[in-house]
């Protein structure tokens, strides 16, 4: 038997259907917006007359972009890039927050060394001395320049060794008494009880490196060597210098600056940046409150 729901409880539960749609919508309408300019003629997104759906559809915008070998260069090198930083991201964040997730009696220097990765947090060396190690280190114009230096996410790594410290220390124990040392225990136990939070940390990494241009700009002389959100951030910057400095493009050069703006290209190389954060973050969503609440500042 079901019991109807009274009229002021179906009212409320209507009302709030209806805020929360607006709230969607209110999400949603600043993506359609860009997706609409970046198919819409430059006069027309000018004059402001795109809104919701593309005024002049053209596809311009997308060939600017990706009408040059150097685009899909710039692609490799970010997913070289993310296939090399998400898994020692993710093997430095574990390795650093299971011994720091113990207890004193256990791992009695873990106040000097959490402390040591906080103080990183509040403090950091700077653009200049961070530069300088790189170079006298020997990793300019290399991978290995926007992967190493921040190798170490502290930030993931506080989040994943609180989570790891509220595991009931019985489960531990059980562990030890089966005879599992700390590698056993750490891969057999801990991980996997851990996935959640590891999703949601995997999640931040994956974002960090896909999403990072500066580092970029910073560490690479040429532009052949550019990750991909420099390579694009150059393009909406000054899209008439890279027209020029392109030979793959400098043919079509009147025609493309008629037909392009930076409004219509940046819509368009936020879409395209976009692409791979939509195919990832489905899959990660579902983790993604429960891992970061889970690791979470426990008393």
């Amino acid at each position: 038997m079901t019991i109807k729901a009274s009229l002021p409880r179906r009212l409320f539960l209507a009302a709030n259907l209806v805020f929360l749609l607006l709230v969607a919508l209110l999400c949603v309408a600043p993506f359609i917006n860009l997706l609409a300019v970046s198919f819409s003629d430059k006069t027309a997104v000018a004059a402001g007359e795109v809104t919701f759906f593309p005024v002049g559809f053209t596809t311009v915008s997308y060939e600017f972009i990706t009408n040059t070998s150097k685009f899909f260069m710039s692609l490799l090198i970010s997913l070289h890039r993310t296939a090399l930083g998400v898994p020692i991201n993710l093997l430095l964040i574990i390795l650093t927050a299971y011994p720091l997730s113990k207890s004193k009696t256990d791992f009695r220097a873990r106040s000097v060394f959490s402390w040591f990765f906080v103080v990183t947090i509040l403090f950091n060396a700077g653009l200049i001395p961070t530069y300088m190690v790189v170079k006298s280190t020997g990793l300019i114009d290399s991978i290995w320049s926007l992967v190493l230096p921040g190798a170490l996410p502290v930030f993931s790594m506080l989040v994943v060794m609180n989570y790891m410290r509220s595991l009931p220390k019985e489960l531990l124990e059980a562990a030890y008494i089966d005879g599992a040392g700390h590698v056993q225990t750490l891969l057999r136990v801990v991980l996997p009880v851990s996935a959640p939070t590891i999703a949601t940390v995997t999640l931040f990494a994956f974002v960090d490196h896909w999403n990072s241009w500066f580092d970029g700009m910073i560490y690479m002389n040429q532009i052949e060597k550019y990750p991909l959100q420099t390579y694009l951030q150059t393009v909406v910057v000054n899209p008439e210098e890279f027209i020029r400095n392109n030979t793959d493009l400098s043919g079509n050069l009147s025609k493309y600056l008629s037909l392009v703006s930076a409004r219509t290209t940046g819509a368009a190389q936020m879409f395209l940046a976009m692409i791979p954060i939509l195919c990832i973050y489905p899959y990660l969503q579902k983790y993604f409150t429960t891992g970061l609440v889970m690791g979470s500042v426990k008393e």
